[in-house]
């Protein structure tokens, strides 16, 4: 069997709650705001699905047609689609694969730019890391509101940890290099 990408784990939970068609998982997807956690695209739904009604992990349940929209077509899980959704959150869950993200990269070659334009860069970053935290904590507290269980959102809370050290550490980074305590090897290469 082939392994569920992250778009086909998100696509056979929201069939796991009901059947719905592929527009509307996109949306409920937007609006649980999943974007931050896969890169929702409204193509990408429509092609997940069909490839998972190719392994038979759902299976088309009947069409409608509202109005002039085109005519769409309703999916549920099915038992296999349930076992491999089940599989597939332990193992991601169990074991941890590293996933080669380009930050890492960037940070470890930054030696290659003047110490003033790493400070720059990285406080930028740390400006846009402020605003994460910022807005995943805004959503943390709405759905607190909303009385939403928290299973359904506390990885909202794993992100904003992350997001925290990341933005802590950056911070130590960034004042070692302003104070001359993290020394900078930058040389000037003549073109």
């Amino acid at each position: 069997m082939t392994e569920l990408t992250p778009v086909g784990m998100a696509v056979l939970a929201l069939l796991n709650e009901r059947p719905m068609h592929a527009y509307e998982m996109f949306q409920v997807l937007m609006s649980r705001e999943e974007d931050r956690l896969i890169k929702v695209r409204l193509g990408t739904v429509y092609h997940t699905v069909e490839r998972l009604a190719g392994q038979q992990l759902v299976e088309a349940t009947g069409t409608e047609r509202a109005g002039n929209r085109p005519e769409r077509t309703t999916y549920a899980i099915t038992a296999e689609g349930s076992a491999a959704l089940r599989r597939r959150i332990s193992e991601a869950i169990e074991t941890p694969v590293y996933e080669y993200p380009l930050f890492p990269v960037a940070l470890s070659e930054a030696h290659n730019l003047p110490a003033d334009e790493t400070v720059r860069v990285l406080n930028r970053r740390l400006e846009l890391l402020r605003k994460q935290v910022d807005e995943i904590e805004a959503t943390i507290e709405r759905v607190r509101t909303e009385d939403v269980e928290e299973a359904y959102w506390f990885v909202a809370d794993y992100l904003r940890t992350q997001a925290v050290a990341e933005r802590d550490w950056l911070q130590t980074i960034v004042n070692r290099i302003e104070s001359k305590d993290l020394p900078w090897p930058y040389r000037s290469k003549k073109s």
